[in-house]
Formats: C-alpha cells, sequence, structure tokens
C-alpha cells in the first residue's frame, strides 16, 4: 500500500513538473515572440522614416491604371529597390531562438538535458530514431517509393504502374484521408496537382475565383510598404535561381494577394504570435485606431516568396495557385518562422536535428562542434526554408509530398540530418565553419527519398 502511494506521490509530482514547465514555456514563447516582433517592427518603421515613405496609401487612378496593365509582366518592371532590405533573414531568427531559456530547467530540474551540446537550450520532446521508425514507416526498405530507383521488393516500373493505377482511384473517390495515405509513397507527377488539391481541401469554386480577384483589386488600389518587400525578396531569390525565374510574375500576383488576404489572420489562433499592429497617425496606442500590418499580419523575410516558388510547377491558374499556397502556409509554412513548442514548429526541428547528430553521428558532431562549425547554423537556412531553392524541383516536391502525407515537418529535420550523415567522411576532414559551409554549399544533386531511406532505417540503430 504504502508502495502504490509512493508510486502516485511520484506520478502526481511528475504532471505537475511537466504543467510547471509547460506554462513557463508558453510565457517564454509570448515573451521571446513579443521581443522579436517588436525587433521587426523597429526596422520595418526605421524604413519608412529613412527612405520617407508610408507604409500604406491610396494609388493615383493612372498609377492604377498602369499597374493593372502590366499585371502579368510584373517580371518586366525594374523599379529601384537598391534603399530597400529585407526586414530581417534566417540567420537573424537563429540567433533569437539560440538565446531562448526555459527558467524552470536552469536550476537543474532537467538534468539529461544538459548533456545536450547544441545551440538550442529549450528541452522540448523530441522523437528519437525508433520513433522516428514508427512514425514514417511507410518510408522502410521494403516499401515501394516514387523517388527510389531500386526497390527491393518490386521493380520500379512494375511498381510505379500499380501505384499511378491507384493514384487514379483515389481521385475519382476523392477522398482526402485515403490521398494523405497514398502520397506518403509519393505522388505520380502527372496527378500530383490533383492530389495535393485534394489532401488541402481547394476546390476553386467561382467563389474562390472572385476572392481572388477581389484581393487583387486590393493590390490595384493601394500600395503597401511591405510590396517593396517582396518585389526585392523575388529578385534576390527566385529571380536568380535556375528552376524558378519564368515564374517571377506568378510570384509577385501570389505575393501581392496574400499580403492583403485577412483570411490569413486566423492561423494566429493556433500560434504564440500575434499579428502585428499598426495606428493612425497621432493615435498611437489607441486601439479603436489600430490595424492590423499588413493585412494578412505576416511580415516576409528573406527568402518567403521561395514557399511560393515550387508550387508555380503545379499551378498555372494564378487563383488556385494562390489557394494551394495560403493553405499551405496556414498549416504548414508559418511554423517555421514563428516560435512554439508544436513538434513542427521551427524550435523542435532544430532540436530534433542536433539531437539526431548528437545521438547517432557523435563524432562528427563534436568535431564540428570543436572546430566552431555548429551543425545548425549550417541546416537552419534549409529548415526555414523547407529546402526550397536548395533540393533540385522533382526532389523538393517528392519531399514536400511526405510533408502533406504525415501532416507533419519533422521529415525537414530528418533530411537535414541525413545530408549531414551523407557527406560525413569530408566534414571529418575540415577544419572551419566556412569549409563545412563550402562541403554543404550544393544540394542540388541529391536525392531525398533514398538519403531519407538510408538514414532513417540503414545507417543508425
Amino acid at each position: 500500500m504504502l508502495q502504490e502511494q509512493s508510486d502516485l506521490s511520484l506520478i502526481i509530482a511528475q504532471i505537475v513538473q511537466k504543467l510547471k514547465g509547460s506554462s513557463l514555456y508558453a510565457q517564454l514563447e509570448r515573451q521571446a515572440w513579443g521581443s522579436w516582433e517588436k525587433r521587426i517592427l523597429k526596422s520595418l518603421n526605421s524604413m519608412c522614416t529613412e527612405l520617407s515613405i508610408p507604409l500604406a496609401r491610396k494609388r493615383p487612378v493612372g498609377e492604377q491604371k498602369e499597374l493593372l496593365n502590366k499585371w502579368n509582366e510584373m517580371g518586366t518592371d525594374e523599379p529601384d529597390l537598391s534603399l530597400f532590405r529585407p526586414v530581417y533573414a534566417p540567420k537573424d531568427f537563429l540567433e533569437v531562438l539560440i538565446n531562448l531559456r526555459n527558467p524552470n530547467y536552469e536550476n537543474g530540474d532537467s538534468l539529461s538535458f544538459r548533456t545536450h551540446l547544441g545551440l538550442i537550450q529549450v528541452p522540448l520532446k523530441v522523437k528519437d530514431i525508433p520513433e522516428l521508425k514508427e512514425f514514417f514507416v511507410e518510408l522502410g526498405l521494403t516499401t515501394g517509393q516514387l523517388g527510389i530507383d531500386d526497390s527491393t521488393q518490386v521493380p520500379p516500373e512494375l511498381f510505379e504502374n500499380e501505384h499511378v493505377r491507384i493514384g487514379h482511384k483515389v481521385l475519382a473517390e476523392q477522398d482526402s484521408a485515403a490521398a494523405q495515405q497514398y502520397i506518403r509513397q509519393g505522388s505520380p507527377t502527372a496527378l500530383r496537382a490533383e492530389l495535393w488539391a485534394l489532401i488541402l481541401n481547394i476546390s476553386s469554386q467561382p467563389e474562390d475565383v472572385l476572392y481572388y480577384e477581389q484581393l487583387k483589386t486590393n493590390v490595384i488600389q493601394h500600395d503597401l510598404l511591405v510590396d517593396s518587400l517582396i518585389y526585392k525578396d523575388v529578385k534576390l531569390t527566385a529571380s536568380n535561381d535556375d528552376y524558378y525565374f519564368v515564374f517571377e510574375d506568378y510570384l509577385y500576383q501570389v505575393l501581392l494577394c496574400f499580403s492583403r488576404d485577412t483570411s490569413v489572420l486566423g492561423h494566429f489562433a493556433y500560434n504564440s504570435a500575434s499579428p502585428p499592429k499598426s495606428y493612425i497617425r497621432g493615435k498611437l496606442g489607441i486601439e479603436e485606431y489600430a490595424v492590423f500590418y499588413p493585412p494578412n499580419g505576416v511580415i516576409p523575410f528573406h527568402g518567403f516568396s521561395m514557399y511560393v516558388a515550387p508550387l508555380c510547377f503545379l499551378y498555372h491558374e494564378p487563383s488556385k495557385l494562390y489557394q494551394i499556397f495560403r493553405e499551405m502556409y496556414v498549416r504548414f509554412f508559418f511554423r517555421l518562422h514563428s516560435i512554439s513548442s508544436h513538434p513542427s514548429g521551427i524550435v523542435s526541428l532544430c532540436l530534433l536535428f542536433e539531437t539526431l547528430l548528437q545521438t547517432y553521428l557523435p563524432q562528427l558532431f563534436y568535431h564540428l562542434r570543436e572546430i566552431g562549425a555548429q551543425p545548425l547554423r549550417i541546416s537552419f537556412k534549409w529548415m526555414v526554408r523547407a529546402f526550397s531553392g536548395y533540393l533540385a524541383t522533382d526532389q523538393l516536391l517528392l519531399l514536400w509530398d511526405r510533408i502533406l502525407g504525415y501532416n507533419s515537418l519533422e521529415i525537414l529535420a530528418v533530411l537535414a540530418a541525413a545530408v549531414f550523415a551523407f557527406r560525413a567522411v569530408n566534414l571529418m576532414e575540415v577544419t572551419s565553419l566556412a569549409a563545412a559551409e563550402a562541403v554543404l554549399a550544393d544540394l542540388s544533386t541529391l536525392k531525398v527519398m533514398p538519403l531519407l531511406q538510408i538514414f532513417l532505417f540503414a545507417t543508425v540503430t
């Protein structure tokens, strides 16, 4: 009886400690994001002051007509953007995450976490390899996969033919859950656009097209400071990418409309962040004169346009492309640039990546750490952009198939660790961060699925 009471007391104590830790972490999230948000807004306001331009203005009629006439050719426009700068880049955000600390664990409440030698010092629960194997069971070595040339069970062409047949059946039945399960083994190229739309519940009704046209009208009528940030980002990233430069016009259309879409604000209900606010001139701090800025509550950062670029390969009708991107953002991408304890949040992904390397590739991890080349400083940019712009497009789409299939971004951290494992021999020879970055500078020749399979099911035990 005494033993049972003792066990019960221990369980209750553990639950209380967990609740205490989670509430403190929630408070930490809010404080960290509040501080980061102030920094972003300060940067935005400083730009306004330095350039003597407003956050928003109504376009003159002549300017509206000009923009409407060149709507499908905005890529040919060459505005002077030399004075505009990205509000922040992924490396700035990484510094914020590195400085996160949960005061509940500063006093030795989590001794086991003290052995974690990575940059992330928040003790969140992340999956280990056995749990990852169970979660990603369909990626196993004996399961057929699109994106792998030599299945151990069935010749690739036979598997692909049968997989395509099943894919057509899934689409005919319009079963979103079945599509999500199906796509875990990869999507045939010809079916991907329809499968993703089915999983995301996007069905291009007339009212959806009308809504997109309303957003377009708002862009035509009003000029926002963030429009220049969008132009600048596209010019710095997608326009210089061999795969995506041809989609420049689509990127402007989608991202400009996205910035005006107040329906995006809904994702803040399950996000530790809050949308930034602007106040009518002379009414600073008076809530009834506050408006969300930009209207969607999302300030673009350097590389933001790369969330859209790969989708342009699949969808060529602007309103459909827009709907797909918006749904991908509110389901997945927002988690890559906001602070939270969610398993698919960027903090958890960073911790999962570091834990995988430290646990299963300790020699490599310690070597890189000793020479001042903490692996997360290299991999962070890959994960923040969901590898867009780093992998070849066909490989990226195979990766995003699995994000949709498993409804999780954790595969990004696993792939990042797998890349380090693949290049481990070369990385063991480097003596500086710059040399390590050079070894990992080009990921465009990598094959995603073999890397993931070998890392999860063959390399580590």
